[in-house]
């Protein structure tokens, strides 16, 4: 009997094809085993009918872990046998559409631990050390398939040892793309910020202990550079700070166990689980009663950004010295993409870092770390990167259109759509200069390639003025594609939808700020969509507040502050005043605010819940300016946390608009009257989501489904979730929220490609 097996999934770069030898060998069967130029691998097997019912069964029974098969194409063969052994032959470039993809990176596996700790071996101490179960995979990648020489490592050539064990198909490392050895693989080095090297034999665990005596490291990892420091010293993350312009902005910190995680932060078993899993991600962890890092990694927050090393070099960097934790944050300018080269990496961070950890291995793509919280049992993606990208999201129907999808403008991804599958790329950031607006063009054409997915059509934002509009408008009209514009919480919506499978939701859709269809700004609204059908209808929203000075009102949320207190009755203009030197320009300012809400005319307004949320914020003195994205929430829900709803307002929901002024008014209040501010904070969190919660209630009973959602970046808010939940779960209907990609914009590409396939071109 002859068979040809053509298997899709994530099957190459995982140990597949040594895995297919070895199988096919224990049962006895002849033929052969490649790779193909769609990132799937083709089988040919010759053997008896009983032999080959074995194999096949074994494929997904015994793969290896990191591989998933997808699909197994089984066409059988006439004529006789023609092979007399298994082998593993030369990859093709044959290629055809498919639902295939090159894996992500993953940490490096205990395998390798062990023999990185062993003396004996000759990878002892190697940095490097990776085998067919881990190491770096989408980020050394260039071309298909997946074979050394396109790949970043075809710059090492094996050296005999390393032969010897790709050659074995006894060996873990058998056709092991990554292998290397100190003799023969990727070298590391220190130098200075001027490039100068330090001649020193272990550069690694060397500076590990210049970060643990205070100086600031560039160290070159496997999608791009982090800058690195002590969590202890006060002096290099205040330099830090000031030249990385990130005055409150948390740094995320790398401990070396979960033992020494346990020592600062507290940890349930699902975040120990998502720390300790392949994927390494930052995990949001609350700080505990023990805390003693610097004030200065997190500050005013409740919780603090943790990972555990991935690579062998970051285990090394703690072997001599005794720090639970360094910090280690991506290496970019503001609003820049991470940085990835050598010679980029000395000139732009030359006048932070004091020293540089390189290596000699080029990085093909950029790809920063992923970061999670947990909330009670799920799962948020707060960004979805390293470890996970560019792993697809299975759709429950297959879409008729292959679609490109360019996201929003911040915490952008792009999204290609593939039959019933989704990949979403790594983050690539706030496509806000040129520098991001070329990592998104590299990232649309890699990631395109590496689907075999030609685009039948391209969606982007409704928004005119985005850059990723513009770059969507530009491609369409040089491919000769339709452009298909999605409003930014429809795509939300959609994404919330399409994740569960869903034929239809009620969905709330909160955020910061998205154009509406007249061209308002939108933020919390009540959609219902239906899959497989173009288009929305908006059913309620939040009130409609006024956004005095535009953008300058996000960035300064004493503004939006200053006109919901004065539609709450409040002498606005006396509280501007009194609060006047948290605004740029002082009392000046607060009296041009105070003159432009008296005279009611020429301001916009908004319906975004994270507007409220500032406004609140504001109020209370929890934070007067944002300097990072949604820090002013951020720091509210820190300090609501640890209060509870004493007000137990109930919301004022009216024409399906709920009442924001009156929370306003409300809390301003209680501040009067002296109640705590963590209770103020946390009954105006309990409001909105109780109001939100009937709202969709109301009008999920009214267009008869059981599904109701949160989405938009206030779905990353354990409160609003945890409120909306059990509001929505006691009315008897089904509550949803985001598990498998970003609550925020980060999702966007993905509700984007999805609504575009409804689309009739």
């Amino acid at each position: 009997m002859r068979i040809k097996l053509t298997v899709s999934g994530i099957v190459q770069s995982v140990g597949f094809r040594p895995f297919i030898y070895r199988t096919a060998v224990k049962h006895g069967l002849a033929g052969y085993v490649r790779n193909r130029g769609n990132a799937g691998v083709e089988v040919l097997i010759e053997g008896n009918t009983q032999s080959i019912e074995q194999f096949i069964v074994a494929m997904t029974a015994e793969k290896p872990p990191l591989a998933w098969v997808d699909r197994i194409k089984k066409i059988e063969l006439q004529g006789n046998n023609q092979y007399s052994n298994f082998t593993i032959l030369e990859s093709t470039q044959e290629t055809e559409t498919s639902a295939s993809t090159i894996p992500p990176d993953i940490t490096v596996c205990n395998q390798c631990l062990t023999e990185l700790r062993n003396p004996n071996d000759p990878r002892h101490d190697y940095f490097f050390i990776t085998c067919t179960d881990c190491g770096p995979r989408f980020t050394i990648i260039e071309h298909l398939p997946y074979d050394r020489e396109n790949t970043t490592m075809r710059e090492f050539p094996l050296c005999s040892f390393c032969q010897q064990e790709y050659k074995n198909s006894a060996n873990r490392r058998f056709h092991a793309q990554t292998v290397a050895c100190p003799i023969c693989g990727p070298e590391a080095c220190l130098t200075t910020n001027k490039g100068d090297p330090v001649q020193i034999s272990d550069p690694v665990r060397e500076a590990g202990k210049l970060l643990s005596a205070g100086k600031i490291l560039a160290i070159k990892g496997y999608g791009g550079f982090h800058i690195a420091t002590s969590t202890m010293f006060e002096e290099p993350l205040l330099r830090l700070r000031e030249t990385k312009h990130r005055r409150e902005k948390p740094f995320a910190v790398m401990a070396r166990s979960l033992e020494a995680i346990e020592g600062f932060s507290e940890i349930c078993a699902k975040e120990r689980e998502m720390l300790a899993s392949p994927q390494r991600p930052i995990v949001l962890l609350s700080k505990n009663a023990d805390y003693d890092l610097s004030s200065l990694v997190a500050p005013n927050l409740y919780n603090i950004g943790v990972m555990l090393p991935y690579t062998a070099l970051h285990h090394m960097l703690f072997d001599q010295v005794d720090d639970a934790a360094f910090v280690m944050t991506s290496a970019n300018p503001s609003n820049q993409p991470i940085v990835k080269d050598n010679d980029e990496a000395l000139k732009i961070l030359g006048g932070t870092a004091d020293y540089f950890l390189f290596h000699n291995r080029e990085i093909a793509y950029r790809c920063d770390d992923s970061v999670m919280r947990v909330h009670g049992n799920r799962l948020v993606f707060l960004r979805r990167s390293r470890g996970y990208a560019p792993v697809p999201i299975r759709l429950k129907y297959r879409a008729k259109h292959c679609v490109v999808g360019l996201g929003g403008e911040l915490n952008n991804t792009i999204c290609v759509l593939n039959g019933d599958r989704a990949y979403i790329s790594q983050h690539i950031g706030n496509v806000e200069n040129i520098e991001t607006k070329n990592f998104l063009q590299e990232t649309i054409a890699h990631l395109q390639r590496l689907t075999t997915t030609h685009a039948e059509a391209v969606a982007c934002d409704l928004h005119p003025k985005f850059t990723t509009t513009l770059l969507a408008r530009e491609i369409a009209e040089a491919e000769g594609l339709p452009l298909v514009q999605v409003q930014h919480h429809y795509a939300h919506a959609t994404a919330l939808m399409t994740e569960y499978g869903l034929d239809d939701i009620v969905a709330a859709t909160c955020d910061g700020h998205g154009y509406g269809l007249g061209g308002e700004a939108w933020g919390g609204e009540i959609l219902y969509t239906v899959y497989g059908t173009a288009g929305f209808r908006r059913l309620a929203h939040l009130e409609a507040q006024p956004l005095l000075g535009g953008d300058l009102a996000s960035r300064y949320p004493l503004r939006i502050a200053a006109g919901m207190l004065k539609k709450a009755g409040v002498n606005a203009e006396e509280w501007l005043t009194k609060n006047s030197r948290h605004l740029p320009h002082g009392r000046i300012e607060a009296k041009l605010i105070a003159d432009q809400l008296a005279a009611d005319k020429g301001t916009v307004e908004t319906t975004s819940c994270g507007r409220v949320l500032d406004a609140v914020a504001a109020v209370l003195g929890v934070c007067f300016e944002r300097n990072y994205e949604g820090e002013p929430a951020m720091k509210l829900e820190s300090v609501a946390l640890a209060g509870r709803d004493v007000l137990g307002l109930k919301p004022a929901v009216r024409d399906g608009i709920l009442d924001t002024t009156k929370l306003i008014g409300t809390v301003y209040d209680g501040l009067s009257r002296r109640v705590a501010i963590a209770d103020l904070a946390h009954s105006a969190h309990a409001y909105i989501a109780k109001g939100l919660a009937e709202l969709a209630i109301q009008n999920a009973t009214a267009q008869g489904t059981k599904n109701v959602g949160l989405t938009g970046g206030a779905a990353c808010n354990q409160l609003l979730v945890q409120y909306m939940s059990n509001a929505i779960e006691d009315a008897g209907l089904r509550f949803y929220v985001h598990t498998t990609i970003p609550a925020g914009d980060g999702g966007i590409s993905f509700g984007q490609v999805v609504a575009a396939s409804f689309s009739e071109y």
